[in-house]
């Protein structure tokens, strides 16, 4: 079968013809409007907790939110490890090998999410101990952690599903998958939450369940994509394969656990400056996802991009995307910027419980907090466009590098700055892992290009 009857037989986007700039937004745009239903759910999520539950509830979930970012973040990292060398394979038209891929990346998927899920469950008691979580909230926090990491494999299966879809330049199923993910979610919250009384454990209920049926929409239609429908011999277990696989997933996996042990190390200081202070904190985090969203579809884009046209041999067209990929991203990041600038204070007033002294205290912490990430935006825009071109040409150590900066920089500015400048300093640590990781990343995409112009010039 030829590359272009591959493609055709695939419900896909080829992205090795055509304008970039169209390419890189057409393909943005669904994943930002799932992104965007992700963070509606996790931001009702925290208003429901919020309002319904009190500052002391959204305290004890922003305490331990990066434990939780931790193993979503491990297995997001395996999942776009692993999809890398599928974009590459569909790019170069090669079915075999790609149904190859996906089998051999669903064994190592199963591994480590059974893996993660035992590991999480052991440490999680004592990892609330060493962030210093406040006594009067620690039960609280244990709560909603043991039902996340028990839905883990859920989890790792959705990320693995949405990758492989992404891979193939599909972002409209998995787009799919978090509206009915989101809407299931928002749902299941005001239930569980506000109608069965359930507190924080139903609201960790609730994302499982929609989590579970995002899931298993992404997996039904990759069953009924005819190119990829998997064959007995395409299930046997390839060691080198393997190998190659996770020498793309690990460090992307090792990447996101430095940085969320950068963020660990951050709130275990939040933590020390008491429940009002990490409920004012936690109400910014929760708006992270929305300054990220778009960054985050950037870079999912990108990724897609450089690893079919890097399969298909056309250097010229990476380095004409990622140069409408950053311009795409700052003229966003910008837009958002004066978006939160402007409504930030009355958005995070929904996190809030009224007519509480607590709750204005910790509105006037978030809002401060906002202020400071909002403005810099541009450097965290610069951070996902360059990470995942890079990512996209196969080379996931620059990448793992950069996670290492960051949390260098985030670590020693949460140790610092707050000894300097009290509280307030610790809102910068953030933003100075931005642009360690920047200053790793821009001049790594540099020094990838210009290798491999020189190992195969002629190619266009």
């Amino acid at each position: 079968m030829t590359k272009q009857q591959l493609r055709q037989k695939v419900d896909t986007n080829v992205q090795t013809e055509g304008s970039p700039w169209r390419i890189i937004l057409l393909f943005s745009l669904p994943l930002m409007a799932g992104n965007i239903f992700q963070q509606m759910y996790t931001v009702v999520d925290t208003a429901v907790v919020g309002k319904g539950l009190g500052v002391e509830a959204l305290a004890a979930l922003g305490a331990v939110d990066w434990l939780n970012w931790l193993t979503l973040g491990v297995s997001q990292g395996f999942a776009q490890g692993f999809s890398i060398l599928m974009a590459q394979k569909f790019g170069a038209g090669e079915k075999e090998k790609l149904r190859r891929v996906i089998t051999n990346s669903i064994f190592l998927a199963i591994l480590c999410a059974a893996a993660l899920t035992f590991l999480s469950e052991a440490a999680a008691g004592w990892a609330i101990s060493l962030l210093k979580t406040p006594e009067e909230i620690r039960p609280i926090s244990m709560a909603y952690l043991r039902i996340l990491f028990g839905g883990l494999p859920i989890v790792m299966a959705y990320n693995l599903a949405a990758a492989i879809l992404r891979a193939l330049g599909n972002g409209r199923k998995p787009l799919i998958a978090m509206v009915i993910a989101s809407l299931t979610n928002i749902a299941l919250d005001f239930l569980f939450v506000m109608g069965f009384h359930w507190g924080v454990e139903g609201a960790a209920a609730a994302t499982l369940i929609a989590q579970c049926l995002s899931a298993a929409y992404c997996i039904q239609h990759i069953l009924r994509i005819e190119a990829l429908r998997l064959k007995r011999e395409d299930w046997k277990p390839d060691g080198r394969l393997c190998g190659t696989l996770m020498k793309l997933g690990l460090p992307m996996a090792f990447q996101n656990t430095v940085i969320s042990v950068g963020g660990m190390i951050v709130q275990m200081i939040v933590n020390g400056f008491g429940v009002v202070f990490i409920a004012g904190m936690t109400a910014t985090n929760k708006l992270y996802g929305i300054l990220e969203v778009a960054a985050t579809s950037y870079g999912y884009a990108m990724v897609t991009y450089s690893g079919q046209n890097l399969g298909a041999g056309k250097l010229r067209r990476i380095s004409e995307g990622i140069r409408a990929g950053l311009v795409i991203a700052m003229l966003t990041s910008i837009l958002i910027t004066g978006i939160m600038l402007g409504f930030g204070r009355w958005i995070l007033a929904w996190f809030m419980p009224e007519n509480a002294a607590s709750g204005e205290a910790a509105l006037e912490i978030a809002y401060r907090y906002l202020a400071i990430m909002s403005l810099c935006l541009p450097v965290l825009y610069v951070l996902h466009i360059t990470r995942s071109c890079i990512q996209g040409l196969g080379n996931t150590l620059l990448p793992m590098a950069s996670g290492v900066a960051e949390f260098v920089m985030r670590t020693g500015a949460a140790l610092l700055l707050p000894v300097l400048f009290g509280e307030n300093g610790i809102m910068y640590a953030e933003v100075l892992a931005w642009l360690g990781a920047d200053l790793i990343l821009v001049p790594s995409y540099l020094y990838m290009m210009r290798k491999l112009k020189s190992v195969r010039p002629a190619l266009p």
